[in-house]
């Protein structure tokens, strides 16, 4: 079989994806990828720990995540996202730079974790007011709370599930039900907490009869990493991805700015005289 009339594979720009070693949802962080952008999933070393703050202070090592994006490197990747919550947060606003500093080291390109992508949407959203839904214990809860504090994002409300494993098998109509208990006072957003926690499917439906934007751990961390390459993020009926950028809205990595080419009129197109245009047809 010839297949030289084939135009492809066609060239794909890398999301490099560090997730801790229970991470189940690799299909879900697919969804809101463009087709012109691939994913390179590694997961942290096994340990034999439930979800906790123990947890989540071992699979954020510094030296744990240097291992897993050199390990990345070898398949190029653009940009880095360290696909935690927990890990990611459980060092406060200072532990969630110094691992995109650390990663970014190991790496040479941009990097992203989960809670710093939360705060950049917020931002973006102009939210500083949220419910929270996590499938966490209460003092993982609390300690997301703590984050969110320091980086001047209030609470209105809250609800959990007490979960310590096997958090992707939870079902939609779980978040549903603690999204509507935890929406109870003023809130600007909703966010939905865990990577490891299905929510594509159900944020339309939130959206929707709640009225209010809501994020995902998963959905800000694929919106966060693939801004970094200029690309969007997809999904339908989702407000993060709906909006046209604010003029304030500057990602954390460097990005030099963009010259608009201006756009021309055609050229008028002249006809060729009678004794040139013999053998045209």
């Amino acid at each position: 079989m010839h297949v030289s009339f084939l135009d492809g594979p066609q060239p794909q720009r890398g999301v490099g994806v560090v997730a801790p070693f229970d991470f189940a949802l690799d299909r879900e962080l697919w969804r809101w990828v463009p087709d012109d952008v691939s994913l390179r999933v590694t997961r942290t070393p096994y340990v034999p720990v439930e979800v906790s703050l123990d947890l989540a202070r071992l699979v954020s090592e510094h030296e744990t995540l240097g291992e897993a994006v050199r390990a990345l490197g070898a398949s190029e990747p653009e940009v880095i996202a360290y696909a935690c919550t927990s890990g990611s947060f459980v060092g406060g606003p200072a532990g969630e730079r110094a691992m995109c500093e650390a990663m970014t080291q190991a790496g040479e390109v941009p990097s992203v974790t989960t809670s710093g992508a939360l705060v950049e949407a917020l931002e973006y959203l102009g939210a500083g007011r949220i419910a929270l839904v996590t499938p966490y214990t209460e003092s993982v809860t609390e300690s997301l709370e703590e984050y969110l504090g320091e980086v001047g994002v209030t609470v209105t409300g809250r609800a959990f599930l007490g979960l310590t494993r096997h958090i992707w098998k939870v079902p939609y109509r779980s978040v549903v039900d603690m999204a509507r208990q935890a929406v109870a006072g003023s809130a600007d957003a909703l966010f939905i907490s865990c990577t490891n926690l299905p929510t594509y499917d159900v944020i339309p439906q939130l959206e929707a009869e709640l009225r209010m934007p809501v994020l995902s751990a998963n959905q800000v961390t694929m919106w966060a990493a693939l801004r970094r390459l200029g690309a969007h993020a997809v999904g339908p009926y989702q407000r993060l991805l709906l909006d046209p950028p604010p003029a304030r809205a500057v990602p954390r990595a460097r990005m030099l700015p963009v010259e608009p080419v201006p756009i021309l009129p055609p050229e008028p197109v002249q006809a060729l005289p009678p004794e040139e245009q013999e053998g045209w047809t």
